[in-house]
This record gives C-alpha cells, sequence and structure tokens, in this order.
C-alpha cells in the first residue's frame, strides 16, 4: 500500500516540508484553481509537480504527484447539457497531459451539484477535538426552510419533518447562515463555490433527471473517456457518492456495491475503476465494507481510509467523522483486503501491484484546533491517522502474521 497524501498547492497550510517528515510517499493534489470544464495545460500541470518535488529551501523533496484529486466532471457533462461536449473533449485533452507529465491515477466523481455534504464542519468531541458531522434533522431543516425546495417535506417522515421545524425555529439568523454555508460548502480546494441561487438553479435543472439517466450519462461519459485513459496507461477511479443516499431530491448512483458493478460491467476495461473510501461506503448500514474491497478488488485504483460513527440503522442516518480506527469500520478487515489483493497482482506481474491510498480527514487535534485549515483535513489528525493506519499495515504485513 503505498502512503499519500493529499495536498491543496499552495494555499495548503501544511507544507511540503510537512508531508514528508508525515513519512508519506506520495502526493494527491489537483489544480482546484482551473475553472470546471477547461483543459489542464502541461504548463500548470508542471508547475505543480515543480511545487511538489521541492522543499522550502529548495532541495528537492523526493516526492511526487501520483494521483489526481479530482479533475473534476462538469454539471453540463453530467446533465448532457449546455457545454458537455465541449467539456468532454476538454477532459480527455487534460487526460493526456497528466499522461505526458507522467501523472497515473485520476480520481473523479459524479455526484450531482455537490461533491460532498456535512451540516457541521467543526462538531466538538468530548476530547475537545473537532471533526465534520451530518446531522440528518439540522439537513431537513435546511432542505425544508431554508433552501425551501419545493416538495422536499415529502421526501422526510412525519417524525423528522416536525424535528426539523423544532431545528429550524430554534436557530437565529446567524445558525441559519452557517448551517447553509456548510451545506453548500462544495468540494475542498475547488475554484466553485456555490450561492443558494445557485442550488435551486443547479436543482431545477435535474428536475426530471432519475437514477437511470444519471446512471446512463456516466456510461456514456466513461465510454469516451475511458478507452483514452486505457490507451495512455491511465487508470480512472470514481469516488462514491458522500453521504451515499439521496439528497435534495437529486439521484446517487455509486453508493453500493451493485451501483459501482453496473457501471464497470457496462465498460468493461481496467482503466474504468474504483476509489474505494472506505468513510463514503461506510455511511450506510447495508455496505459490507471487506466484502465490497474483495468484490471490487481487482479495479480499485485509488484507496480512501476514514472512519464514521452511524447514529442509527435506517438507510439515511446521522454520522460523524470518527478517528480512523473508530467508527463502524473494521478498518483492520479492510486493509487485510487489501493486501491480499496487492499480493494477488504482484503474482500476475501487474504493474500496479501497489495501491495508493491516503488517510482521508481526521479530526483537529492538538495545534490543528485555530489553525482554520481546510474541514476535514487538519495535519495533525490525519497524521495520526496516518500512523495508525501504517502499523496495521506493517503487522499485517510482518512474517508472525502468516505463521511464519
Amino acid at each position: 500500500m503505498r502512503q499519500t497524501w493529499r495536498w491543496f498547492g499552495p494555499k495548503d497550510l501544511a507544507s511540503v516540508d510537512d508531508l514528508m517528515q508525515c513519512g508519506v510517499e506520495g502526493v494527491v493534489t489537483a489544480l482546484h484553481h482551473v475553472p470546471t470544464g477547461a483543459v489542464w495545460t502541461p504548463q500548470e500541470i508542471a508547475a505543480r509537480q515543480a511545487l511538489v518535488g521541492r522543499m522550502r529551501d529548495g532541495s528537492p523533496s523526493g516526492l511526487a504527484w501520483e494521483v489526481v484529486e479530482s479533475l473534476p466532471v462538469s454539471e453540463d457533462i453530467k446533465k448532457q447539457k449546455g457545454d458537455w461536449r465541449t467539456h468532454l473533449e476538454n477532459w480527455k485533452t487534460s487526460l493526456h497531459h497528466l499522461a505526458a507529465a507522467g501523472v497515473p491515477v485520476v480520481c473523479y466523481n459524479f455526484m450531482p451539484v455537490l461533491d460532498w455534504t456535512r451540516t457541521d464542519l467543526a462538531w466538538r468531541r468530548p476530547s475537545g477535538a473537532t471533526c465534520m458531522r451530518f446531522d440528518l434533522p439540522d439537513f431537513a431543516a435546511f432542505d425544508i426552510h431554508v433552501l425551501a425546495r419545493p416538495g422536499a417535506a415529502e421526501d422526510y417522515p412525519d417524525a423528522l419533518q416536525d424535528e426539523a421545524a423544532r431545528r429550524f425555529a430554534a436557530m437565529d439568523d446567524a445558525a441559519r447562515t452557517a448551517l447553509a454555508r456548510n451545506v453548500v460548502f462544495g468540494l475542498p480546494g475547488a475554484a466553485e463555490s456555490f450561492t443558494l441561487d445557485d442550488v435551486r438553479r443547479h436543482l431545477a435543472e435535474y428536475d426530471g433527471i432519475s437514477a437511470e439517466r444519471l446512471r446512463a450519462n456516466l456510461v456514456d461519459f466513461l465510454a469516451e473517456v475511458a478507452p483514452v485513459a486505457e490507451g495512455l496507461g491511465l487508470r480512472l477511479c470514481c469516488h462514491p457518492d458522500d453521504p451515499p443516499f439521496p439528497l435534495l431530491g437529486l439521484p446517487r448512483v455509486m453508493s453500493t456495491l451493485a451501483d459501482y458493478r453496473a457501471v464497470l460491467d457496462a465498460v468493461d476495461i481496467p482503466a474504468n475503476g474504483v476509489t474505494f473510501c472506505t468513510g463514503s461506503f461506510g455511511a450506510r448500514p447495508d455496505n459490507d465494507l471487506p466484502a465490497m474491497m474483495a468484490a471490487l478488488a481487482d479495479r480499485v485504483h485509488f484507496v480512501h481510509l476514514r472512519n464514521v460513527t452511524l447514529e442509527g440503522t435506517d438507510l439515511r442516518n446521522s454520522f460523524y467523522e470518527a478517528m480512523h480506527l473508530e467508527g463502524g469500520t473494521d478498518m483492520v478487515a479492510v486493509i487485510a483486503a487489501i493486501l491480499a489483493e496487492e499480493r494477488r497482482r504482484r503474482a500476475a506481474g501487474r504493474a500496479d501491484h501497489s495501491i495508493p491510498f491516503r488517510p482521508d480527514h481526521g479530526q483537529d487535534i492538538l495545534d490543528d484546533l485555530g489553525r482554520k485549515g481546510q474541514p476535514g483535513y487538519p495535519t495533525i489528525g490525519r497524521m495520526r491517522g496516518l500512523a495508525e493506519l501504517r502499523g496495521i499495515m506493517t503487522a499485517l504485513s510482518h512474517p508472525l502474521a502468516h505463521g511464519a
């Protein structure tokens, strides 16, 4: 398992020097400043590689840009409207430029409108640490009363509607504004941010697009880009929905094993693969993560390791970001399944036998608190997570673990 770290570029509070001191082996980054739908030029790619490759004093870091996260897929492509064909060709051109620069793995997602959703970006835990949280009644309060989406109340059972009304009534204007800001925070590091009117406009444009239609659009997209990636020696990997259930009346098509199986089978070439995110999959109680990893293993090109604690057994639940070895996911079993796949790949002579992973999210602890870093991406919290995950990897890889 190749130990990587998500880095948001020169504005990231964690420096390349910090990454080296955390012991990472490769960097996950993206050209967040380039507008969605535009071409990633060779010059911009080279500039980011140069930043990754140097420490503050100018000496070589020994690190390289190994995974793109993310090359964004425009809303036009997802809806097959507007400038989607131009955006599609630009996406292909960006793949050519990334391949020429030697960046082998490209993560993306196909979530409509909002790339991930939380209601609280700094929820305090009993230890004093903070973490991101999705509170279902608060989200319903946003949907029904703040966004005022037509028909929103029909998507929630009566008891949840009543609790959402109580929550909304208890909020002052500042609390309502903060809730809306958290929900529409969007993709971390992205060039775009959404207002409520932007969200309403996008929702209106998705009216009439069913889950079946969105999945068909994803398959159409992959039928175009995956053969290009295959020819270039790139690996594409789709990130699951976060959370992995419908929100705001929008379809979700990458939440379960069946969802992935349908898309992988529809475009059945090795370049069409999976970003296996334990946090996103783990937010559904019906997802068996070790079994999913085993079932999808051959096409897993990138892994996010994080944990969540669910607060119920329904399909939709409140949840919060737990420490990496806490929460509902059996991280030891998941890592064991990843290591088993790596052994299988080595035996088969596959060049991609070492699967890149990164410690995803994390709780803000120690000096993370008050630093105002990227929500979900604290330096020390992720470093703790990486150390814990590295310990599991080391133990499971030791000869004693195999009876030697």
